[in-house]
């Protein structure tokens, strides 16, 4: 795959597989509703004490080949709470990256975080299809949906009880994923049409992100260093992946990510809506 077709050959598999799909979405919908309560992703990320990670669990990357094709989701998923994570991220593409709904559902099964289902959401049935397989939140990225999408995603996450990040990776991205009623935003530093990482995007982007909307930076997070300044910006969480998954010892690793006082207030979910 070359590097300028990343995001296009992944939307162009997941809107294909979209189209096929023939099931009754209103009747899924329906199904996910009669899921009952989360346990509260957007809370979890607001309620811990200083910077909160949502540590992820993916087999690989497009970009950078195999992390760990063999992991077993629920030890990781153990060894992440235990080493005070406050969410999970749990890849479920399958051909891009080596996820499955099997993957979030073992996860989830075996902790008490909550879980983000993270993928290419292109269509309502993903959104039903999230919360049945067990998560918690759902990604929405704005690079891969128009505004009208967006907003129709949201609302349906809402009805079935899922959170939603909502992935930018500018400023105007920002601007439309908060006018879509975005209550967490998280800025990715990593392009998705080459994969590569900017490690200073989110630091830049993060002054468009408004207060009352909380702010997740994704990707890149090498360290505590890289933690830290986040923090100090005003992000209230960061999502890592690739960090955790090459680490020998994911806890120490996680020890060094968490806690980091973060530098403005964040509202609490639900602000923005009044």
């Amino acid at each position: 795959m070359s590097a300028a077709t990343y995001l296009d050959e992944i939307l162009a598999a997941h809107r294909a597989a979209a189209a096929a799909d023939r099931r009754d979405v209103e009747g899924l919908l329906a199904e996910a509703e009669r899921c009952g309560a989360g346990r509260g992703f957007a809370d979890a990320l607001v309620g811990s004490a200083g910077l909160a990670v949502i540590a992820e669990i993916k087999r690989r990357s497009p970009s950078r080949g195999d992390l760990d094709p063999r992991l077993d989701p629920a030890e990781v998923a153990r060894v992440y709470e235990e080493g005070g994570a406050a969410c999970l991220s749990v890849l479920s593409d399958a051909q891009f990256f080596g996820g499955s709904a099997d993957d979030v559902a073992a996860a989830r099964a075996a902790c008490g975080l909550p879980v983000l289902r993270k993928d290419f959401t292109v269509a309502e049935a993903d959104v039903a299809d999230a919360r049945l397989m067990g998560a918690d939140a759902v990604l929405l990225i704005v690079a891969a949906v128009t505004d009208e999408e967006l907003r129709r995603l949201l609302s349906l996450s809402r009805r079935v009880g899922l959170d939603a990040l909502v992935e930018a990776h500018d400023e105007t991205e920002v601007r439309r994923a908060v006018d879509a009623g975005a209550e967490i935003v998280g800025v990715n530093q990593r392009d998705l049409s080459s994969f590569v990482v900017d490690h200073g995007r989110a630091l830049r982007v993060v002054g468009a992100i408004p207060d009352g909307v909380v702010a997740v930076a994704e990707s890149g997070i090498r360290d505590g260093d890289d933690a830290r300044r986040l923090a100090d910006a005003g992000y209230r969480a960061v999502l890592v992946g690739e960090t955790l998954m090459r680490a020998g010892d994911r806890r120490e690793v996680l020890a060094s990510l968490v806690g980091h006082r973060v530098g403005r207030s964040v509202g609490q979910p639900g602000s923005l809506r009044g």
